[in-house]
């Protein structure tokens, strides 16, 4: 099987890139990823040697590049590649629009001008954000209506519209995961655990939006990697499966739970004005995923949030270099301007 891998060298992405060639000796996997602030190929130096495994740099907003990357050879895409952080939706919409929008259409169209409506499946990763804000109580399903809020679950959300027209228009075949929040290793130090990791580390104080009592179901990446690679090859063509963590947990919960594990004062806590449009609660049903593909959850949260704080502790040379900016030479000083590096 060879697979196009969109933002392949990004937090989810990349941990979807080592999971395959960790779990399937067959697989060939072409990653595909721009490396903007997010897109970090240190996060595949275990790979680096392995002749599965090759990178290209392009946009996915590129009609050229991605005609170059997506040719008849590939039997799946999965796409990763978008903007992500909220925060940065609310400063400039445009760019997520842009990437998220358009980016996912480009790839779409490419799918449809080969016509190999039967064999190259597109598989849409997305986002719970794209249904809004719940109440207290209920959980999202994938019959949920969609009510972004933010420019970049607005944008989210119109990618996964433009998925289902060409599916219905076109006849690709077209799958969509939407996820709860992801946490684990190579999590760019802008979202919230990392970031609190990180400033506990140092003993700089952790902002948190609000009164920290918004709700979100938390997701280890490794069991978001498995559900991404169930559906891309058992997946119903044309629908949606909802993927969630069943660890619902208020924000400043996850900050007690790192500043406890670290063995650092609550003092540490510092509230900070709720950013605009900011969701209250978040969860997910993954009964559909679970009933039609057998998969669940396997890392509960106490032992994935654990691990994932140990893992920042015994990698802190790569937080250091995230954080200052340091890792963007390294694709420079890997690959140069050749464009495409086979591991």
């Amino acid at each position: 099987m060879k697979v196009l891998v969109t933002g392949g060298a990004g937090f989810i992405g990349s941990n979807f890139v080592l999971h395959l060639l960790e779990r399937d000796p067959e697989i060939e996997i072409l990653n595909f990823d721009a490396l903007t602030y997010a897109g970090n190929l240190e996060n595949l130096r275990a790979v680096e040697s392995d002749s599965r495994h090759r990178f290209v740099k392009g946009d996915i907003c590129d009609h050229h590049a991605v005609a170059e990357a997506l040719d008849e050879s590939i039997d799946a895409v999965v796409h990763f590649a978008a903007e992500s952080h909220v925060d940065r939706s609310v400063e400039g919409p445009g760019i997520f629009l842009r990437t998220n929008v358009v980016g996912t259409q480009v790839l779409l169209e490419r799918l449809r001008q080969l016509g190999h409506l039967d064999r190259q499946r597109f598989v849409m990763v997305s986002t719970d954000e794209v249904y809004g804000s719940l109440g207290p109580s209920g959980a999202f399903t994938e019959t949920t209506p969609l009510g972004p809020n933010s420019p970049y679950s607005a944008s989210k959300a119109s990618a996964d519209l433009v998925c289902r027209a060409y599916h219905h228009t076109f006849g690709l075949d077209v799958v969509t995961t939407r996820c709860s929040n992801n946490y684990g290793p190579f999590q760019f130090p802008e979202k919230l655990i990392p970031l609190m990791i990180a400033n506990a580390l140092e003993e700089k104080s952790l902002p948190v939006y609000g009164d920290g009592r918004n709700v979100r179901d938390w997701l280890h990446v490794r069991d978001h990697c498995t559900a991404i690679d169930t559906v891309m090859r058992h997946g119903r063509s044309g629908e949606i499966y909802n993927i969630g963590g069943n660890s619902e947990r208020e924000n400043i919960e996850v900050v007690r739970f790192i500043l406890d594990h670290l063995e650092k004062s609550h003092e540490l806590i510092n509230y900070v004005t709720d950013r605009p449009g900011h969701d209250r609660r978040y969860a997910i049903d993954a009964s559909k995923i679970r009933d039609e593909l057998g998969w669940e959850p396997q890392i509960d949260f106490e032992r994935g949030m654990g691990e994932t704080i140990d893992w920042y502790l015994a990698h802190a040379d790569w937080l250091d270099q995230v954080r200052s900016g340091a890792y963007r030479g390294y694709y420079e000083q890997m690959y140069g301007n050749r464009g495409a590096h086979r591991g």
